[in-house]
């Protein structure tokens, strides 16, 4: 019960000081709870939708893939006769045709896309009574011929359409152009798919190019019938279980999610691993402020230990008052943590991903999680300070308070540390040795790990070391008030080591990244320059091919030399070897050559555009013993089997089509049916000599119509390029964004309870002569220089990772090094006013004390 009393006596008498850290665990609980609701509420929200969208049984072609875009831009299908077949099985009250697919493009009488600009897709079909399960129409009618449409409600409020305006439907056999008929809202949350209906005879010719298919069927089941009979009565039914895809709801609702899977739970997984980050800074932020309240209260503990207190209830005694801090500051997290998926769900509510707070799901485990995760590290990072604490004895109640003797750093920690550092760097260094990039990544994590930990060890000598030569360069300017910060740095070279540290992470962090981006940027940039021979490259913004007419449109664009189609085909390659594989197999026109140059290890790649001749990349020929001359059997996943020679192999030393086989689009057409042969996923243009820009204007206005696909010079192409990695990077800095205001507390809350461990000499060289202005100053000037600390130990840590990094790109083709040293310079002027941000609120408190009661102070 005393060791309680005190716990709590001492947690209350200092709760001022015990703020920022709360504040750390605050942010690092609440991001981990923001996390976990914020992804369970997606779940929720997805669960709902295709529970409610699923029929009790569907039927499908056993090869449709859920929600993918078919590379020929029609969906798979199944024969309109399944349907009868089905309708007589027993159990079956209700069957309908349904048509669905994703390879559409919707636009206004303006030619403005109506699809969602965050990824989510476009879907087009044709209006069913299964689509009342999850939908009901709140205006108008559903379309009763080739001239309505039906659209959303979510896409018609986001776009401002009304019943009567005008949309074209873009699909692979041609444009449907209606006027909106009908507006239906969703039951429940749609995420942000834009959804167009159309009548079933328009979809299955519009969007299928057959009047008597449909992609899918849906069955409801007749009273007293499970979902589970009703898929056997059915299965029994069509006899053909190779043929068809038969799910019930559940399965059917489970197979969409499993779709979804994988995006949400890489979007789950990497705001956890930011969380970890700010956790791993905020534990420095916690053990200085336990390490800095036990050299303040020393004499206090001595007296304890000399009235009878052993040394586990001092230890214990600390870890509860840290019990206390991860109590409080957990609690207050989850709470935030709530507050910041309900922030997220509004942040991509403004970007179009709907998401509405009545799905609001909080898991049990959530709060548990963000309590235990909060409690757990504050004690661990209180645990050191505490056995510190009851190593106190008795005598020290009879010297002044202040840091323990043990203060500076040992040689066996540095010792330690630069043992740690070398076997990091050693790992880093046969990162750059090795010869495929699947063998390096391991050594770089290992690495990065090991150097990390290093730098966190032997920071107290560094700071000792890094310090000084900062001072020399930046405090000389303020004379005895540089001295005096300069001093004051080096007072306690593990505090400042271990302030720097939790800067040195996050900037590490943003260094590597930075230089990895800029790597890819210059590296794409010097094989576009070196590689790509073609003036324009067309492709869709949202990943979908490119539809023929709009590849005749372009093919009509006059001043063009050439234009180069490319699409890729799925295939199943038998080696001489006997190995069967699925692979991709790209098929162009002869004029690629000059578009894209590769290098040619063996053979001639013009002849590989012959017929019945291929080429293939280095990797695959030495993996599968593959030479020129030899003969691959390609079964084509929708045509018949071709035997191709091999007629070249290309290199693999690029980033450009890395280990794609090459073959003539007449090849492919002579073995995959027109109507199952892929469409274009890019074109290539060259220009008439003299005509680029002409050329240019020309293909632009070819495609006005059609305004998911863009025309690229190779500038645009490059800047392109640079903007999608910038945005990435900038989504990552954000979210580093977290450990880094971490890191800024960290250095505040040293800063402050520094200056109360201090009171006493602050009030005597104020009685000195020392004015407001320059102690304010010498505080300032104190947290400059260790912001700069941090900044330069983790930007050259971040810059060694970034490297190392790109050492394995190059084995990628990604040869380009390249330190973008504007970023680099910005950030570390950028930690200077970090810490004079930092200094703000301490240097404020200290310039105010009253010069008599700090000299009188205690300690």
């Amino acid at each position: 019960m005393t060791v309680w009393k005190t716990s709590m006596r001492n947690f209350f008498a200092h709760k001022g000081r015990m703020a920022l850290s709360a504040v750390a665990v605050l942010l690092s609980v609440a991001f981990v709870c923001g996390t976990l609701v914020f992804t369970d509420t997606m779940n929720t929200t997805f669960d709902k939708l295709f529970a409610a969208t699923s029929a009790d049984v569907t039927v499908s072609p056993k090869n449709a893939e859920v929600d993918e875009i078919p590379k020929n831009g029609k969906p798979e299908s199944l024969p309109a006769s399944v349907l009868a077949r089905v309708a007589k099985a027993d159990g079956v009250k209700k069957a309908e045709g349904g048509v669905s697919s994703p390879a559409v493009t919707v636009v206004d009488s303006h030619n403005k896309n109506m699809g969602s600009d965050t990824g989510a897709p476009t879907i087009a079909g044709n209006w069913t009574q299964n689509d009342l399960r999850s939908m009901e129409i709140t205006s108008g009618h559903a379309p009763r011929g080739p001239t309505e449409v039906m659209v959303d409600a979510d896409t018609a409020e986001k776009h401002h359409l009304k019943i009567g305006d005008e949309l074209r439907t873009i699909a692979a056999t041609g444009d449907i152009t209606g006027k909106i008929s009908g507006i239906a809202t969703f039951k429940v949350t749609n995420p942000g798919a834009a959804i167009v209906y159309l009548d079933t005879a328009t979809a299955q010719r519009a969007l299928l190019g057959a009047p008597d298919a449909f992609t899918h069927l849906s069955l409801t089941a007749a009273p007293g019938v499970s979902d589970t009979q009703l898929k056997q009565n059915v299965a029994k039914a069509l006899g053909d279980p190779a043929t068809y895809k038969i799910q019930t709801q559940k399965e059917a609702a489970a197979a969409n999610k499993d779709s979804m899977g994988s995006f949400l739970d890489v979007m789950k997984y990497a705001m956890l691993g930011f969380a970890g980050i700010a956790f791993l800074v905020g534990i420095f932020l916690i053990v200085n402020t336990f390490s800095m309240l036990v050299a303040q209260r020393t004499r206090e503990i001595g007296l304890m230990r000399a009235i009878g207190s052993s040394r586990k209830q001092v230890n214990r005694s600390v870890l509860l008052e840290a019990v206390l801090l991860g109590i409080v500051g957990s609690i207050l997290g989850v709470g935030a943590g709530v507050g910041l998926a309900v922030g997220l769900m509004k942040v991509m509510g403004a970007v179009g991903m709907e998401l509405s707070t009545d799905d609001l799901t909080i898991a049990w485990t959530t709060p548990v999680t963000g309590l235990a995760l909060g409690i757990i590290v504050t004690v661990l990072a209180a645990y050191i300070p505490a056995r510190r604490a009851g190593k106190v004895s008795p005598m020290a109640a009879l010297r002044d308070a202040g840091t323990p003797a043990d203060a500076k750093s040992g040689w066996i920690r540095a010792g330690i540390g630069l043992v740690v550092t070398g076997a990091g760097v050693t790992a880093l260094w046969w990162t750059a040795e090795v010869d495929k990039a699947s063998d390096g990544s391991a050594f770089l994590g290992l690495g990065v790990v090991l150097t990390l930990i290093g730098f966190i060890v032997i920071g107290p000598l560094l700071a000792g070391v890094v310090v000084r030569a900062l001072s020399a360069v930046l405090l000389r300017f303020f004379g005895p008030v540089g001295r005096l910060a300069e001093r004051n740095a080096l007072r306690n070279p593990r505090r400042t080591g271990a302030t720097g540290a939790a800067l040195m992470i996050g900037l590490a962090l943003v260094a590597c990244l930075s230089v990895v981006g800029s790597s890819m940027v210059a590296s794409a940039t010097d094989e576009l320059d070196k590689s790509v021979g073609a003036d324009f490259i067309v492709q869709a913004g949202n990943g979908q091919p490119i539809v023929p007419q709009a590849a005749e449109a372009l093919a009509a664009a006059p001043g063009i030399e050439h234009l180069t189609h490319y699409r890729v085909l799925d295939a199943k390659l038998t080696t001489p070897d006997g190995t069967t594989k699925s692979e991709e197999v790209t098929a162009a026109d002869p004029s690629y050559q000059e578009d894209v140059r590769r290098e040619v290890l063996s053979g001639d790649l013009a002849k590989a555009y012959g017929k019945n001749a291929m080429s293939v990349g280095e990797d695959y020929a030495t993996a599968h013993r593959v030479k020129v001359g030899d003969t691959i059997t390609v079964a084509f996943k929708e045509g018949t089997t071709a035997k191709l020679k091999v007629a070249a192999i290309t290199s693999d030393e690029t980033s450009l089509d890395q280990g794609a086989m090459y073959m003539n689009t007449s090849t492919a057409q002579q073995y995959v049916p027109a109507g199952k042969l892929p469409q274009n996923m890019l074109m290539f243009a060259k220009a008439k000599d003299g005509e680029e820009d002409a050329a240019y204007a020309a293909l632009k206005d070819s495609l006005a119509k059609y305004p998911t696909y863009k025309v690229q010079n190779q500038a645009d192409f490059k800047e392109d390029l640079k903007d999608q990695i910038g945005q990435l990077l900038n989504v990552v800095y954000g979210l580093l964004a977290l450990a880094i205001i971490v890191a800024v507390l960290g250095v505040v809350n040293t800063l402050a309870l520094s200056v109360v461990e201090r009171t006493r000499e602050i009030g005597l060289m104020r009685a000195i002569g020392l004015s407001r202005r320059q102690l304010r100053r010498m505080i300032r000037l104190e947290s400059v220089v260790i912001a700069l600390f941090g900044a330069l130990l983790g930007l050259g840590l971040g810059m060694g990772w970034g490297t190392s990094a790109q050492k394995l790109l190059a084995l990628e083709g990604m040869g380009v090094l390249e330190i973008p040293w504007p970023t680099i310079i910005t950030v570390f002027v950028a930690s200077a006013f970090v810490g004079l941000f930092a200094a703000l609120v301490p240097a404020f408190r200290a310039g105010r004390m009253n010069v008599l009661n700090a000299i009188a102070t205690d300690g």
